[in-house]
């Protein structure tokens, strides 16, 4: 289940994308203010976007796309990919920091400190959207989604919110302000993708798969 690129959702998500990057910058430390600090947000909002398209491409269709490149440009059409748009947003902190002399990992470790804040956020935007839902299930906590049928499906919006937004900022916040993490680069951003993919792993198990894809041969989803 991929959610649709909509203009809309591509505002909101650079916007997003926006605001995280100001967040930081009133952490101390910070590598990045003033004038760098609207030159990483450009740097980064096309990193998401274009690293989220991308990475739907290549990750999710990329027989359509090979035999129709000019539909990559149809943004409208839908299909954007998380793992994608991570990937662009660190090409985007190397670029910014060899454009401006600055230490590219230490850019990426606040950028990763404050990026559970926008994930919790998003995932919760998700459930209340009732997009991205989960597996059925016959517990009691099963939530019945509009457009998902009538069966009660696990809140795996909410499972997310709560390992990579609350738990993954919690670890994160603690690791900065009470350790000397922020001092040796590249040490949060290693705990934030470990941190990320574990929890990701985890809910994958709960989380309706991708309908172009399903569960894969190995037992396993593209997401995981």
């Amino acid at each position: 289940m991929v959610p649709a690129a909509t203009p809309g959702k591509l505002t909101k998500g650079a916007g997003n994308c926006s605001t995280l990057c100001r967040s930081q910058s009133i952490l101390p430390g910070s590598p990045m203010d003033g004038p760098q600090l609207e030159s990483f947000i450009t740097w980064a909002t096309l990193g998401v976007i274009l690293g989220g398209r991308l990475g739907y491409v290549i990750f999710y269709n990329p027989a359509q796309y090979l035999a129709e490149p000019m539909a990559i440009l149809r943004l409208w059409d839908g299909g954007m990919s998380f793992h994608g748009g991570a990937a662009g947003v660190i090409l985007g902190c190397f670029g910014f920091g060899w454009a401006n002399k600055v230490n590219g990992l230490r850019v990426l470790d606040y950028v990763a400190t404050v990026s559970p804040l926008g994930l919790g956020l998003g995932r919760l935007a998700n459930f209340v959207n009732g997009e991205l839902w989960g597996r059925p299930t016959g517990s009691d906590w099963g939530v019945i989604f509009p457009g998902a049928g009538p069966e009660p499906r696990y809140p795996s919006q909410l499972f997310e919110a709560g390992l990579e937004g609350a738990v993954l900022l919690a670890v994160l916040s603690w690791l900065f302000w009470r350790t000397g993490a922020r001092l040796r680069p590249g040490l949060l951003s290693g705990v934030f993708g470990i941190g990320y993919g574990s929890a990701r792993f985890i809910v994958e198990y709960f989380r309706e798969p991708d309908r172009q894809l399903g569960i894969l041969s190995s037992g396993l989803t593209m997401g995981q």
